[in-house]
């Protein structure tokens, strides 16, 4: 009887372990999908992602780029006609030019005016006086200078009427306007200026001799002018030494024939230079005599 018990009992045992078993494959199998399909198939098809909006304005809203020309150039025009026309110059052009002007004026000051005759003699008849630095030299250009400015203005009125005013109107081109502005003071230039200095430059200059004055270049009137300057500058300067130097003789002889050698004889004659120089005038005299040179 107990070993018929025992084996009902073992055969329940291994018929309870045979059914868990199958239970078990059967699970396995419904989760493993059927055979012959894929992975794509068994696994639903992903939703596409909805990306954000890029920070700033919409495609509809966003400003067009700036259209740029194909070929860029760049250009600059400054008015006032072109070379060889007639036209109003531009304040610009006129600006140009006044800066020019100002920039060569020391030189046309001293080399085409009577600056440099006016200054000369004035430095000469200080120096006869015996005076080294009175006046002194700013003075004495002052001086120079409005004298100069008096002797020339006709010339310099003539020079604004028929060059300056006609181009700054557009009647006339940069050469008309310089070639009409430049025969008055040609005309001056060749009054004061002495033949053997122009035949001196054109002969030293290689150049061929000129017709007329009309037709001798700047570039030989110029400095036959400045040479006909400095000689008659120094002419009155010797005429201006002249007396002084009779004072000083006077005075070197008084004083040897007093026997005092000691005494230098400028600290005795310079008071009577003084008395002489006060009492006829002399700067007076030599201003007049300057202006009447140029008439």
């Amino acid at each position: 009887m107990r070993g018929g018990w025992r084996c009902v009992l073992a055969a329940l045992l291994l018929a309870a372990v045979g059914l868990v078993g199958l239970a078990g494959a059967g699970s396995a199998a419904a989760s493993v999908p059927a055979t012959g399909t894929t992975l794509a198939a068994a696994v639903p098809a992903a939703a596409p992602l909805a990306l954000p909006a890029a920070n700033g304005p919409s495609d509809a809203k966003r400003p067009a780029a700036p259209t740029t020309p194909a070929n860029p150039s760049l250009k600059v025009e400054i008015g006032g006609g072109t070379q060889g026309s007639k036209g109003k110059p531009s304040s610009s052009v006129v600006v140009i030019l006044a800066i020019t002007a100002l920039s060569v004026a020391p030189a046309l000051l001293l080399l085409t005016t009577s600056f440099t005759k006016i200054f000369v003699v004035l430095g000469l008849t200080r120096n006869a006086l015996g005076l080294q630095a009175t006046p002194p030299n700013q003075v004495l250009a002052g001086l120079a200078l409005f004298l100069t400015l008096f002797v020339m203005s006709p010339v310099l009125t003539k020079v604004n009427e028929q060059g300056v005013q006609p181009y700054l109107k557009g009647d006339l081109t940069q050469s008309q306007a310089f070639e009409a502005g430049v025969k008055p003071l040609r005309s001056f230039m060749v009054s004061h200026t002495r033949t053997e200095e122009l035949a001196l430059i054109t002969q030293a200059a290689g150049q061929p001799k000129p017709r007329n004055a009309a037709t001798v270049p700047l570039t030989t009137l110029v400095p036959a002018f400045v040479l006909s300057e400095l000689r008659s500058a120094f002419v009155i300067g010797f005429l201006v030494f002249i007396p002084f130097l009779v004072i000083d003789l006077v005075v070197s002889a008084a004083l040897m024939s007093l026997g005092m050698m000691m005494l230098p004889p400028v600290t005795v004659s310079l008071p009577f230079k003084l008395l002489l120089f006060v009492l006829v005038d002399g700067w007076g005299l030599i201003v007049q005599a300057l202006v009447a040179s140029y008439r």
